[in-house]
């Protein structure tokens, strides 16, 4: 079979015009992307046991009013089996309650528990700091 030359351009044209939407396609996912892995660190004071940092970028509200953060624990000593804590948590701010719902060592892992009971803080500065600078940016 023999193509004529506009058909022939025809097929590279679109092959041409599907290349370009793909890569501007790709372009926008790997902004997307990398927008979403970037942070603005805020910290609280630090205690004997490490430092506390919490992701102002991260901050959402949820339905329930409670207000979800990602947050990282630095200890203060570190070694293979003790490395920077990722901790996603709600945080209610009226009651001044909190609740682990990811903890994990790797961002990418999303392997969150909704469930998880609310805890107070018995005294931990450093989560006492993140509630306190998280409700004050919320409110």
């Amino acid at each position: 079979m023999i193509f004529s030359e506009n058909k022939v351009s025809l097929i590279f044209s679109r092959n041409i015009i599907c290349l370009v939407f793909s890569v501007i396609f790709s372009f926008f996912i790997s902004i997307k992307q990398s927008n979403a892995l970037s942070h603005e660190w805020v910290g609280v004071p630090k205690s004997e046991y490490g430092q506390q940092l919490w992701d102002r970028q991260s901050i959402k509200r949820n339905e329930d009013g409670s207000v979800r953060v990602l947050s990282k624990f630095i200890p203060k000593t570190k070694s293979e089996i003790t490395k920077d804590i990722l901790y996603t948590m709600d945080i209610n701010c009226f009651e001044k309650s909190f609740r682990d719902v990811n903890v994990s060592t790797d961002e990418v892992n999303g392997n969150f528990n909704d469930f998880a009971d609310w805890q107070y803080p018995n005294g931990d500065e450093l989560i006492l700091g993140v509630i306190g600078q998280v409700c004050r940016v919320e409110n």
